[in-house]
């Protein structure tokens, strides 16, 4: 009796799933990949998301991946005695750490994502973030409003949407890593946050998915059960000024309302630690996380 009412239960969560999938079937949604279970031992953290995407793929959604990497590039840089700074969450990138930041996002977390992703039967292709953004070249803003040179970071302005296009027709998933080329030629790293959040406006995305190790949006950073479930774009600044968006939050919770403005219906703030809080998000009723609407 107990595997009967299992069974009707697994068929009841497939019939909440239906509406959505018959609503967002077509439809582009961009998830921001990021946080520390992206390198967590344990393989079905590093899988859960990958298994997410497969399924959007199987039901005619149109996933397309940012990913970021900054654990990885932070061990990475340290490797070379070189010492990881940041101001105001974004990452002060000198030459030398640039060429590090590149070989770690498009030559080695890229290709394992896209792999990852083809190994559970779906189909990706990664691209490097210079063949997708363009940058100009961002300055930071310290609170008492002195400007500080964060080197080679740029802020994403420009989004080649053409091979991403040709991969949605072809059922295949865009996979690409937050760097970008500068109108200097030379390669910058970039927020992924904000590089998710243009790649969303550009393909007029109807949701944005950002994916961290943090269970959303919460009212006490100390206490992980105060996530704010709702959030309208007009509130963010409140919030900001109480120091509840702050640090690294600042240019994800940014990015999020300038998409909600541009015409991304809904973006959503998940925790990737969670199982398969992606489909969580999209195919349920409650939802998980943070949600940001216009």
């Amino acid at each position: 009796m107990e595997a009967m009412q299992e069974l009707i239960g697994k068929a009841a969560t497939l019939l909440e799933a239906l509406p959505y999938i018959q609503r967002f079937s077509g439809a582009t949604f961009v998830v921001k990949y990021g946080g520390s279970f992206m390198d967590s031992p344990d393989p079905s953290v590093r899988t859960s998301v990958a298994r997410d995407v497969v399924f959007l793929e199987a039901v005619e959604i149109n996933p397309v991946v940012v990913h970021g990497g900054g654990k990885a590039i932070t061990r990475a840089m340290e490797a070379a005695g070189l010492e990881a700074r940041f101001v105001e969450g974004l990452r002060v990138t000198d030459e030398a750490s640039v060429q590090i930041v590149d070989r770690v996002l498009s030559r080695e977390i890229n290709p394992e994502i896209v792999a990852m992703i083809d190994s559970l039967g779906g189909d990706a292709r990664g691209f490097a973030g210079p063949d997708i953004f363009r940058c100009r070249r961002k300055p930071a803003r310290m609170p008492d409003g002195r400007e500080v040179d964060l080197g080679f970071v740029g802020e994403v302005v420009e989004v080649n949407t053409d091979p991403l296009r040709q991969c949605i027709a072809s059922g295949i998933t865009p996979v690409i890593s937050p760097t970008a080329l500068g109108d200097d030629g030379r390669i910058y790293n970039c927020n992924a946050d904000i590089a998710a959040a243009q790649a969303a406006i550009a393909l007029r995305a109807k949701r944005l998915v950002f994916m961290s190790d943090v269970p959303g949006l919460l009212r006490d950073p100390q206490d992980p059960g105060s996530v704010i479930p709702h959030l309208s774009a007009g509130e963010v600044e409140d919030l900001k000024r109480a120091g509840v968006i702050a640090k690294g939050m600042i240019p994800k919770v940014d990015s999020g309302v300038a998409a909600v403005r541009a015409g991304v219906d809904k973006v959503s703030f998940v925790d990737g630690r969670m199982p398969h809080a992606v489909l969580l998000e999209i195919f349920t009723d409650e939802g998980v996380g943070t949600e940001v609407v216009a």
